[in-house]
């Protein structure tokens, strides 16, 4: 198991780049599925994640070629059906939470699929009611194989229809209008998610010949096609990265720029940021954090305390919640962290109370954090990446404590976050992988 020793206390300075989108690659690399033609996909994360799923898919038996540092080709013209009922094939989806998308393509295109029970990261329940009904919206038909672990499921035909979803999850959308692009006749998704990772797919499969409609509202119609076609797509930057970028220059004290983070598509990610006190500008395309020695949070205009909650687009992300967290530790002020979607994310707080921070962990969901308004550092601590997320958050605190620290579990971060420590290194920090 690898670890991070990080000391602590150096300023960061400098241009970084945010990697490609990890939530919008993993659906887009199961649409290519859904043609036999060739499909290019630029900007693509060299994380974990993504390359077990890019290994999944040559397995599977799509030609799968390399084209550039971040570019590849997917063509899915002949896959082998066989190896996808394999056990083999069932254990890398049970490890690997992006499978749980290939149930769509493969309905519509094959009319079969079979997946196990999707796993990824620790923090808490993570419903698959949203795809499965969706999907038996549209006509195929679901089984439970309880010796083998893995659902079983199959379609003669799919035929579009309305449906309201229960929630609206990016993946559970994502998967059900893959399904439905090749569905026959019209699909009506009400309560659909808008994040820009969907709006990114929607534009692709209409590129390839879907008639989709309605892409950026909660309201999507779908005009069934016979096939789809090839194309090119470039992944939007990772919104989770540029958020983490500016919680680290706050939390340090540093002047960063972050290049090229399609401002456009950050929704309400740097207003968020501004209620926490920190100054950021945009700059074209980039954003400026100038050097701040303090942060002021903001209070509600009847004087309340602050409550930075996540909720679907437009609302805030729920990926991060943590780092927010995190940089609210240095603030002046008191905030409540309301992390309304998965109950286990904010049990690293434990974490970073050893380190320091001064924490009210209320209950699995919230968490009232009282700013040192960088009066008092946090320190230096020995700790391990429970998920992504937390990891990174963890990552931004070690960097900014006092003294050394060490953070296992290192391939939680790595599933998320291209070659991190190069990249941090590289603008002032202290990172040595172990």
């Amino acid at each position: 198991m690898a670890s991070f020793v990080i000391e602590g206390g150096h300023r960061l300075s400098g241009e970084i780049h945010p990697q490609g989108a990890k939530n919008e690659v993993l659906q887009i690399i199961c649409a290519t599925l859904l043609t036999a033609e060739e499909v290019t996909v630029h900007n693509i994360p060299d994380i974990l994640d993504v390359n077990n799923l890019i290994q999944l898919m040559r397995d599977m038996g799509v030609t799968v070629s390399k084209k550039d540092i971040d570019t590849y080709s997917f063509k899915a013209e002949k896959l082998d059906l066989s190896y996808l009922e394999s056990d083999e094939f069932l254990k890398k989806c049970s490890s690997l939470r992006g499978s749980v998308m290939l149930i769509g393509p493969m309905v519509a295109r094959f009319h079969k699929a079979m997946i196990s029970k999707p796993g990824g990261d620790k923090i808490g329940r993570r419903r698959l009611d949203t795809h499965f009904i969706g999907i038996q919206n549209l006509g195929a038909n679901f089984s439970y194989n309880a010796e083998r672990e893995a659902y079983e499921i199959s379609a003669c035909e799919l035929k579009g229809t309305y449906m309201l979803l229960d929630e609206a999850s990016v993946t559970g959308t994502a998967n059900i209008v893959m399904a439905a692009v090749l569905a026959k006749g019209t699909t009506t998704i009400y309560n659909a998610a808008c994040e820009p990772y969907l709006q990114q797919l929607c534009k692709m499969l209409n590129r390839m010949g879907a008639r989709i409609q309605g892409i950026a509202s909660n309201l999507l119609t779908i005009e069934g096609v016979d096939e789809l076609h090839g194309t090119e797509h470039t992944i939007l930057p990772d919104m989770i990265e540029v958020g983490s970028f500016i919680g680290m220059a706050a939390m340090t004290k540093s002047e960063l720029t972050i290049k090229n983070v399609s401002y456009e598509n950050l929704g309400i990610i740097p207003e968020s940021f501004r209620r926490l006190g920190i100054k950021l500008e945009q700059r074209e395309d980039d954003i400026y954090v100038p050097a701040q020695e303090t942060y002021q949070i903001e209070s509600f205009i009847d004087g309340s305390i602050m409550t930075i909650a996540d909720a679907p687009w437009p609302g805030l992300t729920p990926d991060l919640l943590s780092v927010l967290l995190v940089v609210a530790t240095q603030a002046k002020g008191s905030v409540l962290i309301h992390q309304k979607m998965f109950e286990s994310r904010l049990f690293f707080v434990d974490k970073l109370i050893d380190m320091g921070a001064q924490i009210i962990l209320c209950d699995p969901h919230r968490a009232v954090v009282i700013g040192h308004n960088h009066a008092m550092r946090l320190r230096g601590g020995n700790m391990t990446s429970p998920d992504i997320r937390a990891g990174i958050a963890l990552l931004i605190a070690a960097i900014s404590a006092e003294g050394s620290s060490r953070i296992h579990n290192i391939e939680q971060i790595d599933r998320g976050y291209q070659d991190i420590e190069r990249r941090l290194n590289a603008i002032g920090a202290r990172i040595t992988r172990i």
